[in-house]
C-alpha cells in the first residue's frame, strides 16, 4: 500500500502493519509476554498504552521547539510519567478489578520503550498532528498484537477468550499455553504470520522488459528494470544503453533484453 507519508492515515497504517512495534520492531516484549494471559488483560494494556503514547507524542510535539537538545530525554520522561500516573489513576478508580491484575505493568509503562522510541524517533521532530496519529497507530497496533497473542494463549490455555468459552465441554486445557513457554510459542508463531504478510505484500507483477524505457544505474545492478519507483525522467539512460555501456553493444542489449529483464 502506497501512501502519502505523514498523513494521519499512513501513520495508523504504519503502526498496525508497517512498524508494528510488537511483530516489527519486537519492542515492548516484556509486557506483551506478562500480560497476554487473558485478552481481557490484553486489551486493558493495550489501551492504557495508547492513551499514553497519544498524549505523549501530542505535547512533545508541542514543545520540540522548546525542549533544549541536550534536555530532551529527562524532559521526554516527566511527560510519559505525567500521563503514565494520570492513567494509574483513573484505572485505579474506575477499573479497579483490571488494575489489580496488572498491577506493576501499568506504572512500568513510563519505562515502555516503544513510548520513549516514538517520541525520540518521530514525536520530538514531526508536526502535531503527525505525532497525535502516530502515536494512534502505534497504540492500535501495540493493542492489537496483544489480543492477537493473548486470544490464542487464552484459548488453548483455557478453552475461552474474554472469559465466553469457545472450546467444547470435554476440551481438556493446555497449562502451558498461560506459562511463558506458550506465550513465546504464540509470538514466534504470529511473528513468522506477519513477516509472511510483509512479504506477499512486498511482491509486485512482473513487468516487459523494455529495452528503450529510461532507467538509473542501479536498475542495470539488480535487473529490476523499472521496479525501483524511480521516474523515467529522472533517469539518464535507456536500459539498453545501460546494459551496453557495461556489457556489449546496444544491439546485443536489445537482443537479449528480456532475458536480461527477467533475471
Amino acid at each position: 500500500m502506497s501512501l502519502k507519508k505523514d498523513t494521519p492515515i499512513e501513520r495508523l497504517w504504519n503502526g498496525l502493519f508497517v512498524e508494528n512495534p510488537v511483530f516489527v520492531l519486537v519492542l515492548g516484549t516484556c509486557p506483551t509476554l506478562a500480560t497476554s494471559t487473558s485478552a481481557t488483560n490484553a486489551i486493558g494494556m493495550g489501551l492504557s498504552t495508547t492513551a499514553v503514547l497519544m498524549m505523549s507524542n501530542l505535547i512533545i510535539s508541542l514543545l520540540r521547539k522548546i525542549i533544549p537538545d541536550r534536555m530532551r530525554m529527562p524532559a521526554y520522561i516527566v511527560v510519559i510519567a505525567s500521563f503514565v500516573t494520570m492513567v494509574d489513576f483513573l484505572m485505579e478508580g474506575f477499573t479497579p478489578g483490571l488494575y489489580k491484575t496488572l498491577g506493576i505493568y501499568i506504572p512500568l509503562i513510563v519505562v515502555n520503550c516503544i513510548i520513549m522510541g516514538r517520541a525520540e524517533a518521530y514525536a520530538g521532530k514531526k508536526p502535531v498532528i503527525s505525532s497525535f496519529f502516530d502515536g494512534v497507530g502505534m497504540g492500535i497496533g501495540f493493542t492489537v498484537a496483544l489480543t492477537l497473542i493473548a486470544s490464542f494463549r487464552e484459548l488453548f490455555g483455557a478453552g475461552t477468550i474474554f472469559g465466553a468459552q469457545i472450546m467444547p465441554s470435554g476440551y481438556v486445557p493446555i497449562s502451558t499455553f498461560v506459562l511463558a513457554p506458550g506465550a513465546f510459542l504464540v509470538y514466534g508463531f504470529l511473528i513468522a504470520a506477519m513477516n509472511a504478510l510483509k512479504i506477499g505484500a512486498g511482491r509486485r507483477p512482473k513487468k516487459e522488459w523494455d529495452p528503450t524505457e529510461k532507467i538509473c544505474g542501479e536498475c542495470f545492478k539488480c535487473m529490476k528494470v523499472g521496479m525501483c519507483g524511480q521516474k523515467p525522467e529522472n533517469c539518464g539512460e535507456t536500459a539498453a544503453q545501460t546494459i551496453a555501456k557495461n556489457k556489449g553493444t546496444v544491439d546485443e542489449a536489445i537482443a537479449s533484453g528480456k532475458k536480461g529483464g527477467d533475471q
